[in-house]
């Protein structure tokens, strides 16, 4: 799996980020890929399938959807595992996936979503290890038909995906801002357009339209925070006009969508905002202690100073869990607005999996 690691320190006296280097990591982001093992149900295979080459690999973009990969799987099992015949039988309408230990896959989940959920449920497992993030493939199970209608509520086409997709972003698009008046305001052209660079995993022809809904600079901040004179559910101060130059920028969206992903959990859905009240950024730490306290427990502050001892270093409280984030072990510092500008999914979400340390998860 193509991974890369994105970190950062907190530098007052300078921008955070440049256009350049925001461009930089939602490009890299963009270009993440996932191993994948598809091997077609040995039970569904049509007579005369040549049952030595039922298995098919590819490396899948992160950004992408399974049934986005279903004319490039049909071309291979058409040209050569199938007969002419069970060839034209086939109605690719009726496929879907099935991971390894029997359960449907969420066709409407971004492909380095399931890979990365897929991770931190192995960290529960008593013979797996939670920090080897190696580029196993993912291996899916390929069935021809008859679908789980009550398991993946729609029948996993690239129509109902793109449907799915749009929704996804329109939800982002008001925790972000407020409203859908971004995403609503796009002309129908465009909104085929940013779909259409999802499937032809196109970077500048999506990004062209999606820069109109999202911020369009990672945050950038002056020598001081700004003063805090709003409520974490109100906008931010610097969506005030005069407190940065940048009024698109990270920091002026009123929350980041974000959902974190709990292994064989439930998903938390969350509105976070950009600033604390004390106008400090609100970094990837801060929301995992005060959101999940247990597995994420606060460090106690430094001891005061004394004569005796110099230099005194408060206690390390181990943590529990580590996230994962576009399949990155994500630095604690790493703060919520940058990680909304340069990290987020194609569909606005930053999707924040949680993985348990293998020492500690007794």
């Amino acid at each position: 799996m193509s991974t890369y690691g994105a970190r950062h320190h907190i530098n007052h006296s300078t921008p955070f980020s440049t256009p350049a280097s925001t461009t930089l990591f939602r490009r890299l982001t963009w270009e993440g890929t996932i191993p994948l093992e598809i091997r077609v149900d040995p039970k569904e295979l049509p007579a005369n399938s040549d049952r030595g080459l039922e298995c098919y690999y590819v490396q899948a973009p992160r950004v992408s959807y399974l049934p986005l990969l279903m004319p490039e799987i049909k071309r291979f099992l058409v040209d050569v595992v199938f007969d002419e015949a069970a060839a034209e039988s086939l109605k690719e309408d009726e496929w879907w996936f099935e991971s390894e230990d029997g359960a449907p896959l969420k066709w409407h989940w971004p492909i380095g979503l399931i890979y990365d959920n897929h991770t931190i449920s192995l960290s529960i497992r008593p013979s797996s290890s939670s920090s080897s993030f190696m580029a196993t493939p993912l291996r899916l199970v390929l069935h021809l038909a008859s679908p789980p209608s009550d398991k993946l509520l729609l029948s996993p086409s690239a129509e109902a995906c793109k449907q799915a997709f749009m929704g996804q972003l329109k939800e982002a698009d008001f925790i972000r801002w407020g409203s859908t008046k971004r995403m609503t305001s796009l002309r129908k052209a465009d909104q085929d357009g940013i779909w259409e660079g999802i499937k032809d995993h196109n970077f500048d022809d999506y990004w062209r339209v999606a820069s109109k809904v999202t911020p369009t600079t990672a945050p950038t901040r002056s020598q001081s925070p700004p003063p805090s004179s709003a409520s974490v559910h109100g906008r931010p101060p610097s969506a005030d006009p005069g407190a940065m130059p940048d009024r698109d920028g990270a920091y002026s969206v009123r929350s980041v969508p974000v959902r974190v992903y709990l292994p064989d959990g439930p998903v938390l859905q969350d509105l976070v905002p950009p600033l604390l009240e004390d106008g400090t950024p609100n970094t990837l730490t801060n929301y995992l202690c005060n959101t999940l306290p247990l597995l994420f427990p606060p460090q106690p502050p430094a001891p005061p100073p004394s004569r005796t001892k110099p230099n005194p270093q408060p206690p390390v409280v181990p943590q529990l869990a580590y996230p994962l984030v576009q399949g990155v072990l994500t630095p604690a510092e790493a703060e919520m607005a940058w990680l909304g500008a340069c990290l987020a999914g194609a569909d606005g979400w930053v999707n924040v999996c949680v993985g348990l340390h293998k020492d500690r998860r007794e």
